[in-house]
């Protein structure tokens, strides 16, 4: 690889002018499989793995993936044979996992709207935990234990009120957020969970949002965390785990996040402070594990010279990375060749949907020709997971390469998969 370090590096990187992933030219992937496509690299989701697995050795702890960020059965599977459980949001995602081999006893289910045929699902299927996220949901849970002569085994998500310092929009841990339950409330819901038949209390659960760059909102989350856990055994009811969910950001454009093992030992130094070091932990990273591994391959079909700007049309979209026309977001996007003949541009690169918001990225410099291919960096995480077919669009191909083997892990929408399900 050359010595220009892009994010997903040391598994991404130019190579004699080829941008490369392992050891595919991904201008082959182009050829072989066409555009829109995604490629992710099995080196590095297991290489962000051992950054968790280094920390947690010695140490009672389990890893739930947070599928959310990408459900692909290709990826779930690769974490299912690493020996990972799963964080799930909906009995789809439960299914998924069982079906690339996951484990259901080592299944957490999160989210705050349930549903009641979700819970009886999961219950069924035998899951690990409900993280609880309202009182509300504490009586249906319980109900529908009781209807199915079982006991549900449940933590309670607390909202600490900690500020992750993120966008607005993956903020999930201060007072205004819809997620789990005020600090200041959640010892007297512990107190009435236990007193539901149909409960089992296992642990107590805290996520406060996602792409999170620095440590300290962590150390205040734990350190507010284990003040309420004191509370709660003070007053008879034990904890068996604590589960302080994911949120840990990547490199999208120079930033340095820490790494998930600088991470943790720093929070098992307050853990062990506190007298809870030897509790089992359970985290549940997403992004930190899958967002540098995958690239979204796409072809420019145009460049238009505009009055006040140049724009770099390509055959990928909004409907393909959404998270530029959501969150205003930053992908790194590079050519496939380095040095092209043509000259030096700035564009606006965006895609065909008819809306304005169709771009992937602005005020871009490149050399480029149409016909030429780019790599939409740090794609792997909340881009196929969240693609859609806006405009009739059919979904991307995917693949995954694994030591210079290339597996196709999606196919290609077609026309008519768009209107199958239509009558």
């Amino acid at each position: 690889m050359s010595d220009l370090k892009l994010p997903g590096a040391p598994y991404i990187g130019y190579k004699n002018r080829k941008l490369m992933m392992e050891e595919v030219a991904l201008a082959e992937l182009i050829a072989q499989y066409g555009t829109p496509l995604f490629a992710y690299s099995k080196a590095a989701m297991l290489g962000a793995l051992q950054e968790y697995t280094r920390a947690f050795e010695s140490r009672k702890a389990r890893i739930h993936y947070a599928m959310k960020a990408n459900s692909s059965l290709g990826v779930l599977r690769v974490f299912a044979q690493s020996g990972c459980g799963f964080d799930i949001v909906s009995a789809g995602e439960l299914a998924k996992v069982l079906a690339a081999g996951g484990k259901a006893e080592h299944v957490i289910f999160s989210g705050v709207g349930k549903t009641r045929a979700e819970i009886r699902a999961a219950l069924e299927a035998g899951i690990c935990c409900f993280n609880v996220e309202s009182e509300a949901e504490l009586d249906i849970i319980n109900e529908v234990a009781l209807s199915a002569h079982t006991v549900a085994p449940i933590s309670l998500r607390v909202n600490p009120n900690v500020d992750a310092k993120t966008h607005p929009y993956i903020s999930t841990g201060l007072k205004d957020n819809k997620f789990g339950i005020a600090h200041n409330h959640a010892l007297e819901t512990y107190k009435r969970a236990a007193k539901l038949r149909g409960l089992k209390i296992k642990g107590i659960d805290c996520h406060i949002g996602s792409q999170i760059t620095e440590i300290s909102p962590y150390e205040d989350a734990v350190s507010r965390v284990l003040d309420l856990v004191d509370s709660i055994e003070a007053s008879g009811i034990p904890i068996e785990h604590l589960d302080f969910g994911g949120g840990l950001g990547i490199d999208y454009s120079g930033e340095t996040p820490p790494k998930a093992d600088a991470l943790w030992r720093r929070l098992f130094e307050l853990l062990d402070a506190r007298g809870y070091g030897d509790r089992f932990i359970f985290v549940e990273p997403g992004r930190s594990l899958v967002g540098n591994a995958g690239v979204c391959l796409t072809s420019i079909e145009y460049l238009k010279e505009g009055e006040h700007k140049n724009f770099c049309i390509v055959d990928a979209a909004m409907n393909d990375v959404p998270r530029p026309a959501m969150y205003e977001a930053f992908h790194a996007i590079v050519p496939l060749q380095q040095d092209n003949q043509a000259s030096n541009t700035v564009y606006d690169i965006v895609g065909p949907v008819c809306e304005s918001g169709d771009w992937l990225g602005k005020d871009r410099t490149l050399n480029v020709c149409v016909g030429d291919g780019l790599a939409i960096l740090s794609a792997g995480a909340y881009c196929m997971s969240m693609s859609s077919n806006y405009n009739s669009r059919g979904r991307a191909a995917e693949v995954l390469i694994d030591k210079g083997n290339i597996q196709l892990i999606r196919r290609r929408e077609t026309i008519e998969d768009l209107m199958r399900q239509e009558l």
